[in-house]
């Protein structure tokens, strides 16, 4: 065995396997697995392959429990003074990372792991390496996305939110026997959405597109309560498509003293021809409850959209839109259905 310890006894043995069963440090119990095996009289070589590790790293072992027994065992950076990823610096990575760049004087728009570096070791007094900010940016849970591109909108913040408590208080104090939706429409290309995917090291997946696009367009309404959807489809996206919508509510909800229907103020809504209809017997039970300019965030049915897209048309390979349309139909009658089985459980 090289000479890592003469006739080591069994209480040795006992110990040592028992402190590696113990043991919750990957690295830690390799070193553990590595001597148990050299005390059983296995070559270097061997352990080597059998523990898929260096030679080198075995010998190192060895030579660390020659050395100082089982305490050569342990990583030695806990010898390297206070810990540099303490709650206060990442603390303030997390306040950094959530910024922008030009607030810290740089030019650039977009943070980089060394430009993170600078600013903490200015901010902290405390320099890391890259590969150590690699870690410190997994601790706070950052994560590097695509921002969400927004338009601000043009009321008043207090109007804004007035507008916005209204339809919060309508939906807490909505009757039983009255119904709320949020409504909005989607366009469903068959030029597929091109999002992000898992790929192998070296692979760059491919998305076979037609070419030419053909678009169809959806109407749809979330109930508030049940969460399942109504929806129509068209091949133009106009009032006549928002009319079929708000008909096909009005026989969904027959028992319904009045829908309320939470929508954006996209101009295909308020037109004369939605004004005609909602003048008759039928529309008169449908109430229109417009959202503040440029507040998707506060339509709940976009987030169904959004699930949408990335469950049946971004990265698609259909190659037809009668083919993509099927997926699409297929993708929402089993969402409806799920919300079906949550509220009968």
């Amino acid at each position: 065995m090289e000479g890592i310890i003469q006739s080591p006894s069994r209480h040795d043995k006992r110990r040592i396997l028992k402190n590696m069963r113990r043991c919750r440090n990957g690295q830690l119990k390799i070193r553990y697995q590595i001597v148990l095996n050299l005390l059983e009289g296995d070559s270097v070589a061997k352990i080597a392959r059998m523990l898929r590790v260096a030679e080198s790293t075995v010998r190192r072992v060895r030579e660390r429990f020659l050395a100082a027994g089982e305490a050569g065992l342990v990583d030695r950076r806990e010898e390297n003074g206070d810990r540099k990823l303490d709650e206060e610096y990442l603390g303030r990575l997390y306040e950094v990372v959530a910024s922008s760049p030009e607030e810290f004087g740089w030019t650039r728009p977009t943070w980089t792991r060394e430009m993170l570096v600078k600013v903490l070791k200015r901010e902290t007094g405390i320099r890391i390496h890259v590969a150590t900010m690699s870690r410190a940016l997994k601790m706070i849970g950052a994560r590097r996305g695509r921002p969400k591109a927004t338009v601000g909108c043009p009321w008043s913040e207090p109007a804004k939110r007035r507008k916005l408590r209204q339809i919060q208080r309508l939906i807490a104090r909505l009757p039983q026997d009255e119904v709320l939706v949020y409504v909005d429409e989607v366009d469903i290309h068959l030029n597929p959405k091109i999002g992000l995917d898992w790929m192998v090291r070296g692979q760059q997946k491919q998305v076979s597109t037609p070419g030419k696009n053909v678009k169809r367009y959806l109407a749809g309404a979330l109930d508030s309560r049940t969460g399942e959807l109504t929806w129509v489809e068209g091949e133009r996206k106009t009032s006549l498509l928002f009319i079929l919508l708000l008909w096909k509510l009005v026989t969904s909800y027959p028992g319904a003293k009045r829908i309320h229907v939470i929508l954006d103020n996209y101009s295909i809504h308020s037109t004369e021809q939605v004004r005609l209809s909602l003048a008759t017997e039928q529309g008169q039970r449908l109430q229109l409850h417009f959202l503040p300019p440029y507040c998707p965030d506060d339509n709940k049915i976009e987030r169904v959209w959004q699930d949408l897209h990335a469950n049946v048309t971004r990265n698609h390979t259909r190659p037809t839109m009668p083919e993509l349309m099927s997926n699409v139909r297929r993708y929402l009658r089993k969402r409806n259905h799920d919300k079906h089985k949550q509220l009968l459980s």
